[in-house]
């Protein structure tokens, strides 16, 4: 690939994985952009312990932490297996679990010559960059590598919202199925 008549150097794809469709969409994409150059497939899923640092290190507990960290890890594999079928063949991969705010892990471990930052972009609309996409944000603001936002798949854009509600509900007048005394 040529940028600017240099070379791209590519050695790891670094994606953020929550869970959600749109990461699902983020990891197939470097899973194809690990396969192109080379380079090393390393999903990443950051977590926090639910109530927050402050809560952890007021009530500590070794045992609470090793299941957290246990469930973290059970949700990437989950993840990689709907995404892209389990840990795929041909490429090196590196599946990382890490406690930290998502958007500090993630610009933290993506921090290497060669290395590329793969975000989901989230869903459109105003309102809802807003309120959510906050990873998405820090990760543009504080990134010390190219970073790549992968927006959301044209299925995940369909089933949100009013359309999205009537969609998962399928409530086509033609569709509907009217209970009656005779039935």
């Amino acid at each position: 690939m040529q940028e600017g008549g240099s070379e791209v150097f590519v050695r790891r794809v670094v994606a953020g994985v929550s869970g959600s469709a749109c990461s699902l969409q983020v990891l197939r994409y470097g899973f194809e952009l690990s396969k192109d150059y080379d380079a090393v497939l390393m999903p990443v899923i950051a977590w926090v312990p639910p109530g927050g640092e402050l809560a952890d290190r007021r009530y500590p507990s070794k045992e609470l932490r090793a299941v957290w960290d246990r469930n973290a890890r059970e949700r990437l594999g989950h993840a990689v297996e709907l995404a892209i079928g389990g840990p795929p063949e041909g490429v090196e991969f590196a599946p990382t679990a890490v406690r930290g705010e998502a958007g500090a892990v993630l610009t933290a471990l993506a921090s290497e010559p060669g290395d590329i930052l793969l975000i989901g972009a989230g869903r459109p609309g105003a309102l809802h960059r807003l309120a959510a996409c906050k990873v998405t944000r820090y990760c543009l603001a504080h990134a010390q590598c190219p970073v790549l936002a992968v927006p959301p798949s044209r299925l995940e854009a369909q089933i949100h919202g009013l359309h999205g509600w009537r969609f998962r509900h399928r409530l086509e007048p033609e569709d509907a199925f009217f209970h009656t005394a005779d039935a």
